[in-house]
């Protein structure tokens, strides 16, 4: 499922695996300051039964399973049940899945807000948040994503105030027991979902740590992507991206059609949601600049074939940007759910591609529908996106936003504005999806390190 969660993540917007989030630390984590030795040995590791206890006795909760835990920590396997409307309570349930954590009761939360299944996610994994403040974290499967899925599914309850609900729930549930103060986090869009959750309940938490989370007003103008892709990285390496879009679009397309159709048929799938091997060539190859300055980069230009390269080695450099078999139908059904988002709320802008004229034979591939099974209504809702700019612009506070300076998702980013307070938005230099605040600049690393100890109430140590 790891490999799912990449390999779909060219359509934005869905963005790379949660680019806030590190792999586990191997070192033991930073003791709490200011308490004994001894005490903070109770915290860390209370008997299994008192927290296990605890936590069954919040109603709706449930302990399914301890997983393998970072030095200091515990990690616990949750299931909290939510209903699947939040306006009408009485009309069904689901259960949300959740990873938690545990360092201390009386160390900050980190909710960690995945916008996507937690199949993918280590249980032990930590976000970047967690690591600077040594503190808890729960993480939360979006709703209608891998377990967390109603049945039947009613797709109109898929919605950002639907999920921004359940978050405000496992809030109020979980701060009967960690009653410290509470950070939200996400990258891409589980970064976005970060952001809705502060709009509709901005007193959950403390404060919000964003990354690469883009903002799209107007899902009808892609015109600012555009512009980005027309300047990021050097000419060289753009005309190198627009020869192999060309070739695998005219001389290379009947060749490359085949071997997507013969791999997906190798791997016991089929194409029937996108409609064909050629159709999928045409998308991806329409999203191929996009995903390279997303996940290649700078360092990506040299390896990107040329005329000369066989048909194999362009197929395979393409598969490795693009991730052809996440588009199959097996693949895409486990993420109709993110889909169906972008078709009706969060939004997806289309490229333009005069390079390609003449080339192009499929008018509106580029729409979300190629990717949502027919059967499944969508209507796009063009007043929820411009809600949520709003709400930063004007109200939006304590909220740290950082993106890479080649991530095409910053050329429609959030920005602050005149209501906005203690918010902040930061550029790291040379970086992609893939951010950290230890991807930025010193200083600014320096400042938004400082704001995220603040909001928790967690004294800066000493330089």
């Amino acid at each position: 499922m790891k490999k799912t969660r990449y390999l779909l993540m060219p359509l934005l917007l869905t963005g790379l695996l949660a680019s806030g989030a590190a792999a586990p630390s191997a070192a033991p984590a930073r003791p709490a300051e200011g308490r004994p030795a001894a005490a903070r040995e109770v915290a860390a590791r209370p008997a299994a039964d008192d927290l296990s206890a605890r936590l069954s006795a919040i109603p709706g909760m449930r302990v399914v399973k301890e997983n393998p835990a970072p030095a200091g920590y515990r990690a616990l396997e949750l299931r909290y049940r939510q209903p699947v409307d939040h306006r009408h309570p009485d009309r069904g349930t689901f259960e949300q899945r959740l990873f938690l954590l545990h360092r201390a009761t009386d160390r900050p939360m980190v909710l960690n807000t995945n916008g996507y299944d937690l199949d993918y996610q280590d249980p032990a994994l930590r976000a970047e948040p967690t690591e600077i403040l040594d503190s808890n974290q729960i993480s939360v499967e979006h709703r209608y994503f891998g377990t967390s899925t109603p049945h039947p599914t009613d797709w109109t309850k898929l919605d950002i105030w639907q999920a921004a609900t359940d978050h405000h729930r496992i809030v109020r549930a979980l701060k009967t027991i960690y009653r410290a103060a509470w950070i939200s986090t996400g990258g891409s869009k589980s970064g976005m979902a970060t952001v809705y959750h502060r709009r509709f309940y901005p007193h959950d938490v403390a404060g919000s740590v964003v990354y690469s989370a883009p903002d799209i007003t107007d899902a009808r103008d892609g015109a600012a992507e555009d512009r980005f892709l027309e300047r990021v990285g050097s000419p060289a390496c753009r005309r190198a991206l627009t020869a192999v879009q060309r070739q695998l679009l005219g001389a290379r397309r009947t060749e490359t059609a085949g071997r997507i159709a013969r791999s997906a048929a190798a791997h016991g799938d089929t194409l029937h949601i996108v409609g064909s091997a050629d159709r999928l060539l045409e998308f991806t190859t329409l999203m191929l600049p996009e995903r390279f300055w997303m996940g290649q980069g700078e360092a990506g230009c040299r390896r990107i074939p040329g005329r000369s390269a066989t048909g194999a080695a362009l197929y395979a450099w393409f598969d490795g940007v693009m991730g052809l078999q996440g588009y199959t139908d097996l693949y895409v059904s486990l993420v109709t759910a993110s889909f169906y988002q972008l078709g009706t709320q969060l939004g997806m802008t289309e490229r333009a591609a005069p390079q390609l004229a003449g080339m192009l034979r499929y008018p509106g591939i580029q729409r979300i529908r190629t990717l949502v099974p027919r059967h499944i209504p969508m209507r796009f809702q063009p007043r929820a996106m411009p809600d949520i700019d709003r709400w930063v612009r004007h109200h939006g506070s304590e909220l740290t936003f950082v993106y890479g300076e080649n991530d095409p998702v910053r050329s429609q980013p959030f920005r602050t504005g005149p209501g906005s307070r203690d918010a902040h938005v930061y550029l790291a230099p040379h970086t992609g999806h893939h951010v950290r605040f230890d991807k930025l600049s010193p200083g600014d690393r320096a400042r938004a390190t400082a704001a995220l100890r603040r909001w928790a109430a967690v004294d800066t140590p000493p330089a």
